[in-house]
């Protein structure tokens, strides 16, 4: 079995997630198995994937797991559907708070919280706050939104959490955690139990202690004699600590998904991605490392010198009904247009894109730019008082919109020309893959890593110096005062983009597969399955 290990997936996803999704579809697509690891409680889990055309087979979380609710039967819970054991009450809606009070005479027994409707589209629960004959909170009860009471959380008389318990459909509990008073006489959580069905309790200090029963446990229900149980660490947050350890026998992967570097400038001598540190310090001690580009891949193996495989495989995966879709001519397109779709943060500097399109303004007048992201407000959001600073030095505020997160990505992307990218560093940049597969022509710091391999400098756009702010407004005022060139490049956009077709990032990945298999019958060699015949009094049955 194939294991993609992440911590979780929501509404809005980095580019780690939309490269498991490339990644997941793509095996599917060449009929090799798989499942999507989660190690986080997250209600609506399956609501997200499922959105993203993830079936619930592909998806394992490890709350699910023990609470026996990887794969159950949805209904819908509405607030009238909750049985509080008294009767004649009366609801009252709020609808700017998203929640049903619920109250037996004068007395407040509930708050049934709704699960927000740009998400579900339904009036269904979130969760219920539970209050005593007092007015007190003792409890709150969270739901899946598949339909079933999934936590709650038991409060103290002085309103802090004391226990978790999580709940299989049928209303077994299944996990159990606690707060205790830590030496600074703080509420912490202090440990974890899991019950099985047949009453067994194994008790925990901490998640990882969690997270080490479920791998155990998955690990040997999935173990095939002809195939590899293969993990891919695409967040390695505690699974890095854990895989190494098994009892029975792993090919584990680290997938580096951004510069391992904290200086992606400086490869071979910054201060290490802190992401990464632990992972790249005992790399021998896994069976692969996967980077998504040559670059990176010819970078880790010069500083680090690995023992393990290593192997590059894009992030990015583009269907054929791309590749063989219309082509948009650049005539037909909104004019002098750039686009950006990516995160507003302090490492993509966008700021710095607004700054070349100004001192592009003089050659171009209605040079424009459109941005779909949501904002980071990190650092006091000085994402946005950079941008706000350099859309007023060069008078954009016109010409520059910024818009929120979108789906239609596609869409944006084949009504624009360019596709600009001035980040401090990069993992690979699915969305300038994606651009310049509708036909944008890219334009970018020589940032590592993907901007500079992505763009063929001189063919499907153009690569300046990192950080050269005037030499990338040079090559917007290039394209955009030479029809001729922007159509060539556009092109070219179009014929490089083959590169990541779903056949090219298959064979990628068979040749890890096919590694791992010859690897693991020697593994196999040294692991004994355990005993199965002469347990079952069925056995010892004498036939009449």
């Amino acid at each position: 079995m194939n294991f993609f290990l992440n911590s979780s997936f929501n509404a809005k996803n980095s580019g780690i997630e939309h490269a498991q999704l490339k990644r997941a579809k793509l095996f599917e697509k060449f009929g090799e198995d798989y499942r999507l690891v989660f190690r986080e409680w997250n209600p609506l889990l399956h609501f997200h994937l499922n959105n993203n055309g993830i079936a619930d087979k592909y998806i394992l979380n490890i709350f699910d797991y023990f609470q026996k609710a990887t794969d159950v039967q949805k209904k819908t819970i509405r607030p009238k559907d909750i049985n509080f054991g008294v009767s004649n009450l009366r609801y009252e809606e709020e609808i700017n708070h998203n929640r049903v009070i619920v109250y037996s005479k004068n007395q407040i027994v509930a708050r049934i919280n709704l699960f927000d409707k740009d998400v579900t589209n339904d009036h269904i629960v979130k969760s219920v706050e539970l209050f005593d004959g007092f007015a007190n909170l003792y409890r709150v009860d969270f739901y899946d939104y598949r339909g079933f009471l999934s936590m709650a959380q038991w409060y103290t008389p002085d309103n802090k959490i004391a226990t978790e318990t999580w709940y299989t459909p049928e209303g077994r509990p299944a996990i159990e955690d606690y707060f205790r008073l830590n030496a600074q006489g703080k509420m912490e959580k202090s440990g974890f139990k899991t019950i099985d069905e047949n009453g067994t309790v194994r008790t925990h200090n901490n998640i990882v202690g969690l997270l080490q029963e479920f791998l155990e446990d998955v690990n040997v229900e999935f173990m095939d004699k002809d195939h590899p149980n293969i993990y891919v660490m695409d967040r390695s947050d505690y699974f890095e600590e854990i895989l190494e350890n098994l009892s029975s026998p792993t090919y584990t992967v680290l997938h580096l998904h951004n510069s391992h570097a904290g200086d992606a400038q400086e490869p071979d001598t910054s201060i290490m991605n802190n992401n990464y540190e632990y992972s790249l310090t005992d790399a021998n001690r896994y069976d692969a490392i996967v980077s998504a580009t040559e670059k990176q891949t010819k970078d880790v193996k010069r500083r680090f010198d690995p023992a393990v495989d290593m192997f590059t495989i894009p992030v990015g995966v583009i269907k054929n009904e791309y590749l063989q879709g219309q082509r948009i001519p650049m005539k037909d397109r909104k004019k002098h247009s750039i686009v950006v779709t990516a995160r507003v943060a302090p490492e993509k500097q966008i700021n710095k894109i607004i700054d070349a399109m100004g001192m592009a303004k003089k050659e171009v007048p209605d040079i424009n730019m459109d941005v779909y992201g949501y904002v980071d407000h990190s650092n006091d959001d000085i994402a946005m008082k950079r941008i706000n600073a350099s859309l007023d030095e060069y008078d954009l505020k016109d010409a520059v919109h910024l818009h929120s997160y979108t789906n239609d990505v596609t869409g944006v992307q084949r009504n624009a020309q360019l596709y600009a990218l001035a980040s401090v560093m990069e993992g690979f940049n699915l969305a300038l893959m994606e651009a310049q597969a509708q036909g944008d022509v890219g334009v970018t710091f020589d940032t590592n890593y993907g901007p500079n391999e992505l763009i063929v400098d001189n063919e499907n756009g153009y690569v300046v110096d990192y950080d050269d702010t005037k030499a990338l407004s040079d090559r917007m005022v290039k394209l955009f005062t030479d029809d001729e060139l922007l159509q060539k490049m556009s092109d070219q956009a179009y014929e490089l983009s083959n590169r990541f077709s779903e056949d090219s990032v298959w064979a990628d990945w068979k040749r890890l597969i096919d590694s791992a298999k010859k690897t693991w019958q020697d593994k196999l060699k040294t692991y004994h399955f355990d005993i199965k015949k002469g347990l079952s009094d069925m056995e010892h049955t004498e036939e009449v």
